[in-house]
């Protein structure tokens, strides 16, 4: 059971507890949306990245979707489902190095979808965690 009751407002049981304030909720769940489709970088790609940081966010809810899907791993998949990992292992450090082999696979306007779609689903997972939604 979350930490606080699901207000009347919103589909999920994530965006009812966002609900209280709608224009929250509104907001977060647009910006979701945007960084969850099909753009620079596919959904799919993004999703075993979702998957991936589920694992170490704590959020019960997150996790129940499931574990990332090796079989369903590209090239571009790999690298980023490592960042990823090297991101939630590394507290959010990034190093050179590291940044490097993201910048040989990934455009500028990649890495900046990708790097905002890992920290919005990070802070929402934490949301997640905090409130102690489960799946």
């Amino acid at each position: 059971m979350a930490r606080i009751t699901e207000s009347k407002t919103g589909r999920t049981p994530f965006q009812r507890l966002l609900g209280h304030n709608p224009e929250v909720m509104n907001a977060w769940s647009n910006l979701g949306n945007v960084l969850e489709r099909d753009a620079l970088i596919s959904a799919d790609l993004k999703e075993q990245v979702r998957r991936t940081l589920a694992q170490g966010n704590g959020c019960e809810y997150c996790k129940a979707k499931g574990k990332p899907n090796a079989m369903q791993f590209d090239e571009k998949t790999s690298i980023a489902v490592g960042l990823a990992e090297v991101f939630l292992k590394q507290n959010i450090t990034i190093s050179d190095s590291q940044f490097q082999i993201i910048e040989e696979t990934f455009s500028q306007e990649e890495i900046s979808e990708l790097f905002a779609f890992i920290t919005f689903t990070t802070a929402s997972q934490y949301f997640g965690a905090i409130m102690q939604l489960e799946g």
